[in-house]
């Protein structure tokens, strides 16, 4: 009984099963298929899913498009700016997406074949479709990625047609078997006269020239009755062996290099002939240059300038040589030198050494660009020993009119006070040399007038060392305020300068004589 129970129960069970099966399959024919979407869609045409700007899934040719677009960015800015070129409201219509829910557009004429582009959001995701309408569905590339491929290599023709250097291919024996227009072009320069481009293309340039690898070889093209070109090769190997070559024009690079050669050895000779010693120094203050002069003046040996030396080097080399003013202590000399480097780097070094054998050394330091820094030496003993005899000879005069009675004044050419001794600073209680500039003879005169009687010959004195030409010698009096007698004495001077001496007179039979010669020589 038992048995017979469980068996009934196991058949209803199963009756049950097979019943909500059959109910269903018959739900599910009564709401039709299910709709497929681009995940298994085996050709469902150019269309893309975004979530947001992130590419969540594309067909295959959508995916074929993406891959044959360049550029930087994602796939969504690469999407973009391809498609902004054919639907030019593509971006704003994207941007209000959101509230229309659906967006078509037809692409702009001459640009390609017309197209369509649909875009729609779903559950937060934007499924973008583009086709062709006409266009066959089926094998080979959809027509958006071939258009795509189709702009790319259009533009790669117009550029490698454009572009100024030479390009060309050579096969695994060297043969050019392709080549640019800017090859062709010098290519028929260099062919001689009366000859004609035939193939295979002639090589312009030697086998070694575009070798593999070859990286910056710098090359010369001599055209037939024209200058010379010059070039740098680089060569590219691909994998089966060919070589992708590339030629640049560098003919203003050799000219730049040739006049700069040309000036540097003129400057070479320049400095071979300067009397001044030179050495000028890098950023590292290694020794770069050095001319001549500098042997000779310093007489430090030509085998040691050549390795270079250092800054520090030199001078104590020169101090080995007694050639550098002898410290009190070495240390402090050391300090010395690293302050005339740093002072001399900013433009502010200059120094007169006076050696131990009588020479002197004028030395400046200058910087250069790019950290170097130049310094000069020049002997400058016998210009010194001429300026300490000038001034020894100065001081000679000076003390040989210091010596006389008479108050001396003396003006140049322009009429400007140069000089007065000491009998004329006691006469007239002051010293006009001390005053800071140029004292003119108008401001003595002045003077003069204020510390005499009233008199017109302060205004004579201005005419005469004013006057520019033939003077002769005169004499006059004039009346101090305390009521001594004074006799003048003027008199022209070498070069236009004119001397002015003033005595006291000694007595009246003196002064009288010396009226005489004032009316004397009036008359």
């Amino acid at each position: 009984m038992g048995f017979i129970l469980a068996v009934g129960l196991v058949t209803t069970g199963l009756l049950s099963a097979l019943a909500g099966l059959f109910i269903h399959a018959a739900a599910a024919e009564r709401r039709g298929p299910v709709a497929q979407s681009i995940f298994s869609d085996s050709n469902p045409g150019t269309v893309f899913l975004f979530d947001g700007e992130a590419l969540i899934d594309g067909s295959g040719a959508a995916r074929a498009l993406i891959h044959s677009l360049q550029g930087s960015g994602g796939p969504w800015a690469k999407l973009i700016r391809h498609l902004s070129a054919r639907f030019p409201n593509l971006e704003t219509g994207l941007t209000d997406l959101t509230e229309q829910g659906t967006l078509h557009l037809v692409s702009q004429p001459g640009k390609g074949p017309p197209a369509l582009l649909q875009a729609e959001l779903r559950g937060g995701l934007m499924r973008l479709q583009l086709s062709v309408p006409g266009a066959a569905t089926g094998a080979g590339p959809d027509p958006f990625t071939h258009n795509a491929l189709a702009e790319e290599v259009e533009t790669l023709r117009r550029v490698v047609a454009g572009m100024p250097g030479l390009c060309w291919r050579e096969d695994v024996e060297g043969a050019v078997v392709w080549t640019n227009a800017a090859y062709l072009v010098a290519a028929m320069e260099n062919l001689p006269p009366g000859h004609e481009l035939t193939w295979p293309l002639p090589r312009l340039f030697e086998r070694r020239a575009t070798a593999e690898l070859a990286l910056g070889q710098r090359v010369a093209l001599n055209p037939p009755g024209r200058a010379t070109r010059w070039f740098d090769v680089t060569a590219v190997t691909g994998t089966d062996g060919d070589r992708l070559v590339f030629a640049s024009s560098t003919d203003a690079l050799v000219q730049a290099e040739t006049a700069l050669r040309d000036f540097m050895q003129t400057l070479t000779k320049t400095f071979a002939q300067l009397p001044i010693g030179l050495a000028i120094f890098d950023s590292q203050r290694q020794l770069q240059l050095f001319n001549p002069a500098l042997l000779d003046l310093t007489g430090l040996p030509p085998d040691f300038l050549t390795l270079r030396p250092s800054l520090l080097s030199v001078l104590d080399a020169l101090r080995d040589r007694n050639m550098l003013p002898e410290p009190k202590d070495y240390r402090g000399w050391r300090r010395q030198l690293v302050d005339m480097e740093r002072a001399a780097s900013q433009g502010l070094y200059e120094d007169t050494w006076n050696l131990a054998d009588g020479q002197t050394f004028r030395v400046t330091g200058r910087p250069h660009p790019n950290g170097a820094l130049a310094l000069m030496i020049e002997d400058i003993s016998t210009e010194m020993l001429r300026t300490r005899r000038y001034r020894a000879d100065l001081e000679l005069g000076q003390s040989v009119i210091d010596a006389m009675e008479e108050g001396v004044a003396v003006f140049s050419r322009e009429g400007h006070l140069v000089m007065t001794n000491a009998a004329y600073a006691a006469l007239w209680t002051h010293d006009p040399t001390m005053t800071v500039g140029e004292v003119p003879v108008r401001a003595l005169a002045r003077y003069w007038r204020e510390m005499t009687a009233p008199a017109a010959l302060w205004s004579e004195v201005e005419d005469y060392v004013s006057t520019v030409g033939d003077r002769l010698a005169w004499q006059a009096e004039a009346r101090l305020l305390d009521g001594r007698l004074l006799t003048c004495r003027f008199a022209p001077l070498a070069g236009g300068a004119t001397l002015t001496a003033f005595r006291l007179a000694a007595n009246r039979s003196e002064a009288t004589r010396g009226s005489r010669d004032e009316d004397r020589r009036r008359a």
